[in-house]
C-alpha cells in the first residue's frame, strides 16, 4: 500500500483536492492522509468546501490560522513534520503555491520525503510576489512535477529540470469545473442577478490588499463600474481586514454589491453568469476561461500567460482605476478555438503516476 500525505490549506487546494482525492480513491493500492494547515482559518473559506465538493474530511487539521509569511509558515512546518514522523507516508501531495505548499514541502524535503508537486513549473518572473518564491523552492525540491501546460514544462527546462520527474497532466481544476458543471446553485437569485448583466469581482492578494494605493484603486475602478451595471464582489476576510483599516469599505459598499466569502459552487455559477469577470487570483483566471468568460486581472503580470495569448485575459494595474475601468468595459471573448489545459484527466494521470512511481529517497526513519 503506497500512503500519500495531502497537504491542503486554502480554497484553490480544496478544489484541486476534490478531484484529485476522488482519483486516488479508485486505486485500491493507495490510501490518502489528508492534513489541513488552518491557513484559510474562516469558516466560509475552508469548511463549506469539504462539505459541497465531497473531500473526505482531513485527518489531521494543524489550525495554524493567520500571521506573517515567516511566522505561519514555521508554525505549519513544525506541525507538518510531526505528523509525517507519525503517518510516515511514502509520497507528499502538495498544491499549487501557497505558505501551507512551501512548509509541506520543507517538512517533507528535511525528513528525506519525496514531494509531487500538482500545478507545477508557473512564473511569474517577479520574486516580491511570496507566491513566486513558494512555487520556485517547491519545484527545485520535488521528486514529481505535474505540470498543467506546455508553458510550465519550458519553465522548468530552463531551470535545469526535466526528464521523467517532469509530467504534462494539465490542470487539475479543468477537471473539477468539468465535474462541478452540473451543479449550479441558486446565487443568481440570491443576490438578484441576471445572467450576462454583472460583473464578477475577487480581491485577496497582498500585493493589492496591503498596499492602500492598489487597494483604493480597485475600489475607485469598482465603483466606477459599478455606475453603469452591477458588480459583484464576495468578500475575502484579508480584503475586508484591509478595507476597514484604509476606511474605505463605506465608499465600496455605497455603490458595490458586496457578498460573503462564496463556496465553490456559488462561484461557478456566477462566473458561468457573468459578463466579464475581474480578479487578481491565478485560479479565477483561469475558471474565468472555462466558462468562457472574459477576464481582467488585477496585476501588473500573470503565470497563466497562454490566456494574455490566446485573448481570454487582459492585465490591468490598480494603480491606474481608469485603465482597469476601460479594460473591463471593453472586455470581449478571447479565440474560441484555445484549448489550453488538457482534457479533463488530469487527476487521473496524477493518481496513475503517483501508483507507479517508486521513490528514489530514502526517509529518514529508516
Amino acid at each position: 500500500m503506497t500512503r500519500i500525505l495531502t497537504v491542503v490549506g486554502a480554497r484553490p487546494q480544496f478544489v484541486k483536492a476534490s478531484v484529485v482525492s476522488r482519483a486516488l480513491a479508485r486505486r485500491p493500492g493507495l490510501e490518502e492522509i489528508i492534513v489541513d494547515t488552518g491557513q484559510h482559518y474562516d469558516d466560509a473559506m475552508n469548511r463549506i468546501f469539504f462539505e459541497e465538493l465531497g473531500i473526505p474530511r482531513p485527518r489531521r487539521f494543524l489550525g495554524v490560522g493567520s500571521g506573517s509569511h515567516g511566522e505561519q509558515t514555521g508554525r505549519m512546518l513544525a506541525a507538518l513534520e510531526a505528523v509525517m514522523l507519525e503517518e510516515r507516508p511514502d509520497w507528499v501531495l502538495v498544491y499549487g503555491d501557497t505558505n501551507s505548499t512551501l512548509a509541506g514541502t520543507l517538512a517533507a524535503a528535511k525528513l528525506h520525503l519525496p514531494v509531487a508537486h500538482v500545478e507545477a513549473g508557473l512564473r511569474s518572473f517577479n520574486r516580491r510576489m511570496p507566491e513566486e518564491i513558494n512555487r520556485v523552492l517547491t519545484d527545485h525540491a520535488s521528486a514529481l512535477l505535474f505540470a498543467p501546460t506546455d508553458q510550465a514544462v519550458e519553465n522548468l527546462r530552463l531551470e535545469g529540470i526535466a526528464g521523467p520527474t517532469v509530467q504534462l497532466v494539465g490542470d487539475v481544476m479543468f477537471d473539477a469545473a468539468l465535474h462541478f458543471a452540473a451543479q449550479p446553485t441558486d446565487a443568481l437569485a440570491r443576490w438578484g442577478l441576471e445572467a450576462g448583466s454583472f460583473v464578477l469581482a475577487t480581491v485577496h492578494r497582498a500585493e493589492n490588499t496591503d498596499d492602500p494605493s492598489r487597494l483604493n484603486g480597485i475600489v475607485q475602478a469598482l465603483s466606477t463600474l459599478a455606475k453603469t451595471e452591477q458588480v459583484v464582489l464576495p468578500l475575502h476576510p484579508r480584503t475586508a481586514k484591509y478595507l476597514e483599516a484604509y476606511g474605505l469599505r463605506t465608499a465600496l459598499e455605497a455603490r458595490v454589491t458586496v457578498t460573503p466569502p462564496l463556496g465553490y459552487l456559488d462561484m461557478l455559477t456566477l462566473e458561468r453568469a457573468a459578463r466579464v469577470i475581474v480578479t487578481d487570483s491565478g485560479g479565477i483566471q483561469k475558471e474565468a476561461f472555462f466558462q468562457r468568460v472574459p477576464c481582467v486581472t488585477l496585476r501588473d503580470e500573470t503565470e497563466w500567460v497562454e490566456l494574455l495569448e490566446a485573448g481570454w485575459n487582459v492585465l490591468a494595474s490598480p494603480l491606474d482605476p481608469q485603465a482597469v475601468v476601460g479594460a473591463v468595459s471593453s472586455a470581449r471573448p478571447g479565440r474560441a478555438d484555445a484549448q489550453l489545459y488538457g482534457g479533463g484527466r488530469a487527476s487521473e494521470l496524477i493518481a496513475q503516476a503517483l501508483e507507479a512511481g517508486r521513490p528514489t529517497i530514502t526517509p529518514t526513519w529508516t
